[in-house]
């Protein structure tokens, strides 16, 4: 049987499980019950349903018809794995499923979704969207695509990891003291705290369950006296771990959890949920009961976001022995260009990869390497893992985005890179996104001010020419956790963002992308901190040079070119003693001082 006879086949499956449920379209995106960046294996509905391996996108299946949504970074992909007449493709920002479906239904049909893989806020959009229309959309119950999944994978079952306080610099008593007073504050006698990261983070633990992201599949409630109970596998619980936690912490079976909600309303009658992060199966069973919603973020986000001094000194650690890794990368790569050998995306990837495999604390990688040669870079979010991997090419660029997850952080770093001799244009582009870098690096900012207030720093000397790019500026990053954290974020997207506080880990990454040509961006991760006047400002935490090859030296200003030589004399002074001499050679050379 083929692959498109498979996929076939369990189209007609799961529309044998639409008929007996009544539903005359069925929604599955690509997402699982924890709403997290990353899905687990035995999570990837999607991918089993239609083939389409994407991060993110979404199937709509009628009698007749199965419709694929994903965005522009796929729209090759989804034509490849999701071949017509079998699908038809459409644009997921550009045709939402919601309008298409709200123009192609008729009035009294139903959409059917599984609740737990949208957010509350998500669900009710798109309920309200389609009930303009006399649509409905309303909960399975039950996952079709799990009833028809019969070898389905099982579930991870690593134990935890208990991180002690000399990691995270505070106890969990202390974090959910904390949080229960956010609580208080609010008017809660509760919250669904479902963010995987913020279980984490409150426990003071760490998982193995999904891809990159050291967490454990779980859902939790936290009362406003700092009770918490943890819905999850209980056989991934550790040796001692009642002890680490301290007292008033309770674990119970995942598969519980609705049956507990259902009972909740006996001592809970105002809880707190976070519209865009829980996922609405959870509220409803709780609306259902009387429980009255408090509409408000994670109580757990702001507190995780603004990391403590112990936190910031392992993070800098992290990105240090980081550094090292990466130095060694760029070194080698440099002599292998040198040598006449390009290699492709993929073995390169995978020699950066084994340098920091070489690490002992190394846990994993913290994302999946975006491996970028010439033309490939021109897409922010290109994957080489998605077709054959291209060969580096002379005198073009090549664009590398990784980072590592340690015990002590998380990293994230992009280097632009000439391979062979950078064309004029390549060095104007990589100096003006360059420039933006060192603006944001440098910028002071009063309290209260947030990230979309600032990134047009990092984007003038681009819009000086009629150019931009088409991604936030910058994103925040966890502390041995996931490497795009919220609130903090920096970007031109309208409407209220976080102020930025004392603690927070964010990156700073302009970029440039000519479609078709070549692409640019310029990452570092830097610390919010409160400086010597009582403002705030960056710290720079990634040490890495800069490619001085693709700096074009004549648009740079003075203070530019200092604050460049000061970083890069930071990078070598760090990292020069950990090199062997070919490598510490290569490093003098990258951060020798610009000419005046």
């Amino acid at each position: 049987m083929t692959e498109t006879t498979d996929i076939a086949g369990r189209l007609e499956a799961v529309r044998a499980k639409m008929k007996d449920a009544q539903i005359d379209a069925l929604w599955v995106p690509r997402a699982d019950e924890f709403l997290g960046e990353y899905v687990p294996v035995h999570n990837e509905r999607l991918a089993f349903l239609t083939g389409f391996t994407g991060s993110a996108g979404v199937c709509v299946v009628t009698a007749d018809r199965a419709i694929m949504f994903v965005d522009g970074r796929y729209t090759l992909q989804v034509q490849t794995q999701c071949p017509s007449p079998l699908f038809e493709h459409e644009h997921l920002i550009e045709t939402p499923p919601q309008r298409l479906l709200s123009e192609q239904l008729a009035e009294g049909d139903v959409v059917g979704v599984d609740a737990r893989c949208l957010s509350l806020q998500s669900f009710e959009t798109i309920q309200d969207c389609l009930a303009s229309q006399g649509i409905g959309f309303q909960a399975t119950g039950q996952n079709l695509v799990d009833e028809i999944w019969l070898d389905r994978p099982k579930a991870p079952v690593a134990p935890i990891l208990l991180l002690d306080q000399a990691i995270t610099g505070m106890s969990s008593m202390d974090k959910r003291s904390a949080v229960a007073d956010v609580l208080d504050q609010q008017g809660a006698d509760a919250a669904l705290i479902t963010q995987l990261d913020s279980i984490a983070w409150l426990l003071n633990i760490r998982g193995d369950d999904v891809p990159h992201l050291p967490v454990l599949l779980a859902h939790g409630l936290i009362t406003k006296e700092g009770h918490f109970t943890l819905f999850t596998d209980v056989a991934k619980m550790a040796d001692g771990f009642s002890d680490h936690v301290g007292d008033h912490v309770s674990v119970a079976p995942i598969e519980a959890f609705d049956e507990y909600l259902a009972e909740l309303s006996k001592g809970v009658s105002r809880l707190l949920v976070d519209p865009q992060s829980c996922h609405a199966h959870s509220p409803l069973i709780c609306m259902d009961h009387g429980i009255e919603l408090i509409r408000q973020p994670d109580p757990a986000e702001m507190p995780k976001a603004c990391k403590n001094a112990t936190e910031i000194a392992g993070i800098r650690k992290a990105h240090h022995r980081d550094g090292i890794a990466l130095c060694r990368f760029l070194a080698w790569l440099d002599e292998e260009v040198s040598a006449g050998h390009t290699h492709d995306e993929g073995s390169v990837s995978d020699r950066l990869e084994a340098f920091r495999r070489e690490l002992p604390e190394l846990k994993d990688l913290s994302f999946g390497t975006i491996s970028a040669a010439g033309p490939n870079a021109a897409m922010a979010h290109y994957s080489h893992t998605n077709g054959t991997p291209a060969s580096l090419t002379m005198d073009s660029v090549y664009l590398v985005d990784s980072g590592g997850q340690y015990l002590d952080g998380t990293t994230d770093v992009t280097r632009t890179i000439a391979i062979g001799n950078p064309t004029a244009e390549h060095k104007e582009m990589f100096t003006r996104v360059l420039k933006g870098h060192i603006a944001l690096a440098r910028a002071q900012f009063p309290h209260g001010v947030g990230g979309n207030q600032l990134d047009i720093l990092a984007r003038q000397f681009l819009w000086e020419i009629g150019k931009d790019y088409d991604h936030g500026t910058g994103h925040g990053v966890g502390c041995y956790l996931s490497v795009h954290e919220g609130p903090q974020r920096i970007g031109k997207t309208p409407g209220p963002t976080p102020a930025l506080r004392p603690g927070m880990v964010v990156s700073n990454e302009p970029g440039y992308y000519e479609p078709n040509a070549y692409g640019i961006r310029c990452e570092n991760l830097v610390v919010v901190v409160e400086n010597d006047h009582g403002m705030l400002s960056f710290e720079s935490l990634t040490l890495a040079p800069f490619d001085r090859r693709l700096i074009e030296r004549s648009l740079l200003t003075d203070s530019e070119r200092q604050w460049l030589d000061d970083y890069h004399a930071l990078v070598f002074q760090s990292l020069s003693e950990h090199l062997n001499d070919s490598d510490r050679a290569w490093l003098t050379s990258m951060t020798a001082p610009l000419a005046a």
